[in-house]
Order: C-alpha cells, then structure tokens, then sequence
C-alpha cells in the first residue's frame, strides 16, 4: 500500500513542511491560534481523504503534480521567508 504513494513523498513531506511555516505565519500576524490549528488539521484531513481516493487516478500525473506541488511549495516558501524578514526590520532587527 505504501507503495502507491512512493511518487508523491516529496510532496508528502515538503507540504507538511509548508504547512508548519504558513501556520506560523498566521500565528505571527495575529491569527487565533485554535482557529488556525483547527483548520490546518481541517485541510489536512481533507487532503489526506483526496490523496487516499484519487491516488490511483493521479498515478498518470504524478511527474506533472510533483512539479507543480514543488514549485507552489517553493513559492511559498520564499514569501514565507521575505514576509519574516520584512516584519523583522520593520521591528528594528537587523
């Protein structure tokens, strides 16, 4: 079983990551933590269901949804970064 979502583990893996880092965006900005937990675990859900049912169907697809999951992952990663260091000099941090 496992085996069949062999060709998403990087998405698997580096979304979790993303997950973690928007998540502490959001807490950053001012965000109700409970809320924001009760829905990242919500989405979770969700995508866990999705990836369970449709992994068959997306198995023709996984080159093209690994590159578009990696390159979202990606840009998000970088707005994380350039949204903490622009708060950060905005609050006087080197």
């Amino acid at each position: 079983m496992l085996e069949e979502f062999m060709p998403f583990m990087g998405l698997i893996i580096f979304g979790n990551i993303e997950n973690l880092i928007l998540s502490s965006q959001g807490v950053v900005n001012g965000v109700d933590p409970k809320v924001l937990g009760g829905l990242s675990v919500l989405v979770v859900i969700v995508w866990l269901i999705l990836g369970t049912v449709l992994t068959d169907m997306a198995m023709q697809y996984a080159n093209v949804i690994n590159f578009i999951g990696g390159l979202a992952i990606f840009i998000l990663g970088i707005q994380a970064v350039y949204g903490a260091v622009k708060n950060i000099r905005s609050k006087g941090g080197n």
